[in-house]
């Protein structure tokens, strides 16, 4: 492939993952420039010429506010510097949590921030382990959507039939979490589905925040039986207490990916980050080459 047939960009939400991306392609980000005004105000200028170029701009969408607006301003941006095609790559999708009208007078931000992305000019969206997978069709562009393939026990019951798949490929049997959540950040496991006596477990989830309910998932485990037990989750989002919280548990080891940048003074030791960077770098080379990205995941999911 040429070298200027198109250009990866990266906003500031994690950038060590967006050069390892770029590193595994084998090219380095496209120089753009990312500036505050007094007030806060976010302006961008692309550093060099984009005209007629694909474009993929790499930017997680988790809080602060700011990480999304600076992605829909690069968007923007690069529509108007006459780029031929953008493709959104968001390891980590923000406010997926809220996908559904679940109780009066609330907001679905899931379709909001679909509509913001899409009528910001971006022409395709790549990312990773949504929290829900209906959330690809609140786009009206295409999606991709990559999802890592480790399943023993799915965190809740909307997980079920990924995780059927999962336990399948995997020759394992399959273990439920039903939970049910009486406010935000705080769940109520009501019970284990499934047998966990004398055998080692997997916890696998899309996010872990406060941690809060996967230490009480580990509890509810140990409490039927459970020998060692391991995590698997995606986005470590890691708010509050959660770190303290995984290090006074009885969890051997959690497995995060780096789809959000976290301070590594703040990890535990029982925390092992596995980059998400090869992943991404194929699913860019594959949209540019308009190759199939669901082969990358060749699973039953019924």
């Amino acid at each position: 492939m040429a070298t200027n047939d198109y250009m990866i960009f990266a906003g500031s939400s994690n950038l060590p993952l967006a050069n390892k991306i770029a590193k595994n392609i084998g090219r380095q980000l496209g120089s753009v420039e990312l500036k505050r005004f007094s007030d806060g105000e976010i302006w961008v200028k692309y550093g060099e010429n984009i005209r007629g170029l694909e474009v993929f701009i790499i930017q997680s969408t988790n809080p602060p506010a700011e990480n999304l607006l600076e992605l829909l301003i690069m968007i923007d941006a690069a529509k108007r510097a006459s780029a031929s095609k953008i493709t959104a790559v968001l390891p980590y999708f923000g406010y997926a949590r809220q996908d559904r009208k679940d109780q009066p007078r609330v907001a679905i931000s899931a379709k909001l921030i679909a509509n913001l992305i899409t009528i910001a000019g971006a022409d395709r969206v790549i990312a990773m382990d949504l929290h829900a997978a209906q959330i690809q069709g609140y786009f009206d562009i295409p999606f991709d959507h990559l999802k890592k393939n480790l399943v023993v026990v799915s965190a809740d019951v909307g997980g079920i039939k990924i995780a059927r798949a999962y336990a399948k490929l995997l020759d394992c049997s399959l273990v439920v979490i039903d939970k049910r959540r009486p406010k935000q950040n705080m769940a109520e496991i009501m019970h284990i589905i499934g047998d966990v006596d004398k055998k080692d477990v997997l916890i696998v989830d899309d996010l872990i925040d406060t941690a809060g309910t996967f230490v009480g998932a580990i509890e509810a485990l140990k409490n039927k039986g459970a020998n060692d037990i391991y995590g698997a989750v995606t986005h470590p989002v890691l708010s509050g207490e959660a770190i303290d919280r995984i290090e006074k548990s009885e969890l051997k080891m959690l497995f995060v990916t780096d789809t959000i940048n976290f301070d590594h003074h703040e990890k535990s030791s029982k925390i092992k980050i596995i980059s998400a960077a090869d992943l991404f770098a194929e699913a860019i080379r594959r949209t540019f080459n308009n190759e199939s990205i669901s082969s990358l995941f060749n699973i039953d999911k019924g």
